[in-house]
Order: C-alpha cells, then structure tokens, then sequence
C-alpha cells in the first residue's frame, strides 16, 4: 500500500516513477486499444464461465481524523454458479460471515454471533449486486468483476487508460493496466494465455483524503466441473437465530468500535 516513507530510496523511486510519466511512448493511442481489448477478453472470458470459485484475499485501507492510514485485511471464498447463485465468505480479526443467494433469497449469517437475516430478492446476480448497494447501502467489495458484463461495469466514467506491460501476481504472469475517472484511479492485473481471469483489482480514492486503496487479490482460480457443487441454500446448522437485517451485526467491512465521518 502507498505509505508516507521519508527516505532516500523513496525518493529516488518517486524520481523514477516521475521520469517514466514524462518519457511516456508517443504510441499512447495504441496502447489504450490494448488495453481495452485485454479488458474486454477478460469480460468475455468471465461472462462465459457458468461455474466460478476462488479464494481472495482483501485489504482496505482507511484514514483517521489525526491522518493514520489504516489496513484491514480479510480473506474469503467466493462460488458462482451464473445467473442468479452465489455464496460468499469472508473473514477478518472482527467478522466472520457468509453470504448465500439461490435466485430467490439472500441469507446473510454472522458465525460469531450466530444470527442470521433473510431477504427475498429473485433475480440474478448483477439484481443482487444492485439491490444490497442501492437499498440496503451494502455494496459488495469488487461486485463490479462478478457482473455478467465486467466490461461496461468498469470502463463507465473511464478519462484514462494505460497499458503498463506485464506482471506476476502469485506466481501468474499478468496482463496490468490502469484506468481513471473523476472519482477513482483503479488498477487491474489480468491473467495470461488462454484464462484471462483478474488476478488482481485496486481501487484507489481521490476524493477522500490521502486516497485510501481497497484492493483485492485471487487464487485458486476454478471454472466449469472443476468447481465443487453446491446448492446455495441455508442449512441453519448451528441453530443460529433469525434476526431483522438492521439487528445483524458484525457484517460490516468496519469493526464495530470504528466510527464514520467526523466521528473517528
């Protein structure tokens, strides 16, 4: 992540950095068309895929009122049975919980505070992703590269676009490319040959201060009869109680004792 590191070799780096913005190639037209055709590869791929399931690791960074920049690290799985099936976990050092959708009902469960809430959404995953962030003001992290059209999702708003060449995420060798719009830079790395999935995807902030970064990274990448079946459904195993979705806690990306806005 971007930390404030006051020393000589940072600033040689910055010097670098600098000096290769200014010896930009003149084939800067080119370039953009690559990288929205790597782009595109990679919503073609995606959207073609029935069965999906990875592992991710997050980390989300956030500022105090005194300027520290913070980074909450989680981890999860994710399992996508297209159009309209997914389960989700994630875990971090203050939540523990899961996500399941049949096409018919969410069910958000809380395994440390064993509660659970159920809300009825029929549809498919791309309703979902626009239900639980325009009514419930609980926007799934990334949900952009889960859409049906990664594409049109993320180049809306696009101003910039760059192809930085090549680099290896977890011993992947990745396409990297990086895009801008008014409100936020992001970069993704995308994966090379014949599955383009995103390897890596950083979203990083320019109207908060000190630009904080939400980035995500995937491994065990599986498609098709590779994917274990499951049938999405809530078991309530644990004999967990059923609460109204406002009562569930512990669901938040925040820790609980972290406060919003002028109140940090």
């Amino acid at each position: 992540m971007l930390t404030r590191i006051l020393s000589k070799g940072f600033i040689f780096v910055a010097l670098g950095i600098l000096f290769v913005g200014l010896g930009a190639p003149s084939g800067a037209r080119a370039d953009e068309a690559d990288a929205k055709k790597l782009l595109k590869s990679m919503s073609d791929y995606m959207a073609s895929q029935k069965a999906i399931s990875f592992d991710f690791d997050a980390i989300l960074e956030v500022t105090t009122k005194d300027n520290q920049k913070l980074a909450l690290a989680s981890s999860g799985t994710v399992t996508i049975d297209r159009p309209d099936k997914i389960r989700a976990t994630r875990a971090g050092g203050h939540a523990d919980v899961e996500m399941l959708f049949d096409g018919k009902t969410l069910t958000l469960f809380g395994n440390n505070a064993n509660l659970y809430t159920q809300i009825s959404v029929p549809g498919t995953i791309d309703n979902l992703v626009d239900v639980l962030r325009e009514k419930y003001n609980r926007p799934l992290p990334a949900a952009d590269l889960l859409m049906s059209n990664v594409y049109g999702e993320l180049m809306a708003g696009v101003i910039d676009v760059k192809d930085l060449g090549s680099g290896v995420i977890d011993g992947v060798e990745c396409d990297y490319l990086a895009f801008r719009n008014k409100e936020v830079d992001w970069q993704i790395w995308i994966a090379q040959e014949a599955n383009p999935y995103p390897c890596r995807y950083v979203i990083t902030s320019k109207d908060i201060p000190h630009s904080p970064q939400y980035s995500v990274q995937i491994r065990n990448w599986k498609t098709g009869s590779a994917v274990a079946s499951d049938d999405f459904g809530f078991k309530n195993s644990t004999k967990a109680k059923k609460v109204d979705v406002k009562d569930l806690k512990g669901m938040s990306i925040l820790p609980d004792h972290f406060k919003r806005g002028d109140a940090q």
